[in-house]
């Protein structure tokens, strides 16, 4: 992995490089509330975004609090969530959530990662993008370009979004954890891409260590 100072100089360059947050930054899928954001991302887990959108809307026009949605049947949930697959499973883990937030919580979306992580369906991922976005705290939440960028250039060395996430917490420096996330997501959909990364003219070429293998290889 690269070293302190190395990583000090990958976040320098991006924030100048990338979008950090923006004022109009919401929920996971444009959700309003805490409560919406969980259940929408859990209904993104392996679905594409338009579905998970389209099944978002089909559920929350039925319910939009833990009490209406544990009234719902669960063929009545399952069906409005079915664009967006394995709706059966997703359907125990709404309930669930659900029985789990009033049981423990009073109905009330923890703000920490530790309480959201013990809600039914909440893996860390989940929790981090909640907390970043629905709660505005300073993490970085690693979905599928922030882990591929990351392992890439060196700023961690993990096989697991989870472990990706960890070792982001212990190496990022405080100053830039709030808009890291940001930072990430934008490089690895403009320059840091999954086929055919721009290399050549990549802002830290020089100190990433992908690049510097790909050159002692060619």
């Amino acid at each position: 992995m690269l070293d302190d100072e190395a990583v000090e100089s990958v976040y320098r360059i991006l924030s100048h490089e990338m979008p950090g947050r923006t004022p109009d930054a919401k929920g996971p899928k444009g959700q309003p509330d805490a409560f919406r954001s969980c259940i929408s991302c859990m209904l993104s887990a392996q679905s594409l975004d338009r579905n998970t959108a389209k099944a978002s809307r089909a559920v929350f026009a039925l319910a939009t609090t833990p009490e209406a949605m544990l009234e719902l049947d669960d063929r009545d949930i399952a069906a409005a969530i079915k664009p967006c697959g394995l709706y059966n499973n997703k359907t125990r883990s709404i309930r669930k959530f659900c029985e789990t937030l009033l049981a423990e919580h009073g109905g009330v979306v923890p703000d920490t990662r530790e309480g959201l992580m013990s809600l039914p369906g909440i893996g860390r991922k989940c929790a981090d993008i909640v907390m970043s976005f629905t709660f505005g705290k300073d993490v970085i939440a690693v979905d599928t370009h922030v882990h591929r960028v990351c392992n890439r250039i060196g700023l961690t060395n993990a096989k697991t979004a989870d472990r990706t996430a960890q070792q982001l917490e212990e190496r990022t420096p405080e100053w830039a954890l709030r808009d890291g996330h940001f930072w990430l997501i934008q490089f690895g959909k403009r320059v840091c891409t999954a086929r055919a990364p721009k290399c050549p003219t990549c802002p830290v070429n020089d100190v990433c260590e992908f690049y510097a293998a790909t050159r002692a290889n060619s």
